[in-house]
């Protein structure tokens, strides 16, 4: 018993919700420092302002994808939070460009980040979900190729509303300019319309039905994980130790942030530490009662028990998204500063600076969805590590160049290596990592990875501006520099990994 083939346009609907997704996220990367410096925040305190919205999304992935794993009814199993995570992403979307305060911007940034990662996280269990294992690869790289579509509009749309139908790009100190305002509508509404063409246009198989084609095509595998897991299974005292090994060190840090006077935002990593070893505490108490069967113990136990895979590609995607962050926290502030000599964000200059980033993101996301119809022919002539490896370089050579590239209009040059990491990074490693789970784990397996997509984004924006401060003058381009070197350290990482798929050839 096997999975389907899919044909390229059922392959398609399946993917296109992505492309909805990917403009409410655009529109965010591109526009919310923008929003929040248009609302009097200075450029050392915007990485503090994003900290919220994953520190929602290290919640709502594993939490939705345990919750996806059991799911079953007239939607099926991950559709339902397609469905109403679209609609909550777009009232978002309609909100955030209309704040009047500092609060309500950050608040609906919060909201909306939490509701994208609703809709997304069950998209990435979805391929692995419908598609055969010969035809994930290509799943996955259409996914790549509608975010960098979806992006490329995201992006562009304020300049596209500027340059093409003159609608202004700035407004007195405090408010909104409208052409951010009308992009986020129509972006609402496109995000809106691609879920749902997804949502009704896409079957599901069902529990059993993925437990049959698992026993039938991956037995071997799953006993092989089966033995893995069994013999690394976590002590009560591994629970132990590290939760009170996590609360102490989140209690040390913040006292010494607190007796040294050190910046706020190293409070927000004491937290997260240790609220981390609070949950090992509470875990290892409900294992030695015997109480494991709860959703909390569960995605916990699973936690502990990754597969070798799964942590070795931890390492890679740690790396790639703090360069990424790095990118879009500061992209904004640091051209309008190093090459339109800007730092008022109510001057033309800056505004014009920012919309040359919405369009240098666009050509980036543009590039992404060509470099997913060519990242298979390199995986062909390689493999994925290979492949990922070389994207992952020519990123970081694209962030490096953008500081020694005086001229704006030539910065799309360096959006081109940007591209092709970006592409890869939305493709090879959920490709390398679907074939390492098991099925009736998909869901909570991809949000605990999301975890590794999360934990860099609070690092970024608790330590990137003191970094900034600190060493490099408050220059937001440094932050480009830092990313460039976090892309290419995730490039040698890269070879450290184990692909499944890789062992028979090796064998």
């Amino acid at each position: 018993m096997t999975k389907a083939k899919l044909s390229f346009f059922q392959i398609w609907n399946m993917c296109f919700g992505f492309f909805g997704i990917q403009i409410g996220f655009g529109l965010q990367n591109a526009n919310t420092s923008r929003i929040f410096q248009t609302l009097g925040v200075d450029v050392n305190d915007l990485a503090i302002l994003w900290i919220a919205a994953p520190a929602t999304g290290l919640l709502v992935q594993p939490i939705i994808g345990y919750f996806s794993d059991k799911t079953w009814g007239r939607l099926g199993r991950r559709r339902p939070y397609f469905f109403w995570g679209a609609i909550l992403t777009t009232a978002a979307l309609f909100v955030m460009p209309n704040s009047p305060t500092l609060w309500i911007a950050a608040s609906a940034l919060w909201i909306m980040d939490a509701s994208i990662n609703i809709t997304m996280e069950p998209f990435r269990a979805f391929v692995g979900d419908n598609l055969p294992e010969e035809q994930r690869s290509t799943g996955y790289a259409m996914q790549s190729f509608f975010i960098g579509l979806g992006a490329v509009l995201a992006s562009a749309l304020p300049w596209m509303l500027t340059n093409w139908f003159n609608v202004a790009n700035t407004a007195p100190a405090g408010q909104i300019p409208d052409a951010v305002r009308i992009a986020f509508y129509a972006g609402g509404a496109g995000l809106l319309l691609a879920v749902m063409w997804t949502v009704f246009t896409t079957k599901e198989y069902s529990p059993e039905q993925l437990a049959a084609f698992e026993r039938a095509d991956r037995a071997d595998r799953l006993q092989d994980a089966a033995a893995e897991l069994k013999r690394s299974d976590p002590s009560i005292n591994a629970y132990g130790l590290l939760g009170f090994g996590g609360l102490l060190g989140g209690l040390a840090l913040a006292a010494l942030v607190w007796s040294l006077r050190l910046e706020k935002e190293l409070y927000v990593l004491a937290g997260l530490l240790a609220a981390f070893g609070v949950a090992g505490v509470v875990g290892a108490r409900l294992k030695r009662m015997g109480r494991t069967e709860n959703g909390f113990s569960e995605v916990l136990e699973d936690t502990f028990l990754m597969p070798t895979t799964m942590r070795q590609l931890a390492v890679v995607q740690f790396f790639s998204w703090f360069g990424l962050f790095a990118m879009w926290i500061y992209t904004t502030p640091a051209v309008s500063a190093w090459h339109f000599h800007a730092v008022d964000a109510t001057s033309k200059a800056y505004n014009e600076g920012a919309d040359w980033v919405g369009v240098l993101f666009a050509v980036y996301n543009g590039v992404a969805a060509l470099a997913a119809l060519l990242i298979p022919t390199m995986v062909r002539l390689t493999n994925r590590r290979v492949s990922h490896a070389v994207c992952l370089t020519l990123g970081a050579a694209g962030l490096l160049s953008i500081p020694l590239i005086r001229e704006p209009g030539l910065l799309w040059i360096s959006m081109v290596g940007v591209g092709f990491a970006w592409s890869s990074i939305l493709s090879a490693p959920y490709s390398i990592l679907a074939g390492a789970l098991p099925a009736r784990k998909m869901g909570v397996y991809m949000g605990i990875f999301n975890f590794f997509i999360v934990i860099p984004q609070l690092l970024a924006a608790t330590v990137l501006g003191l970094l900034l401060k600190t060493f490099f003058g408050g220059q937001a381009i440094y932050a480009l520099v830092l990313g460039a070197a976090s892309f290419a350290i995730a490039a040698i990482a890269v070879f450290a990994v184990t692909d499944p798929d890789e062992a028979p050839a090796r064998a």
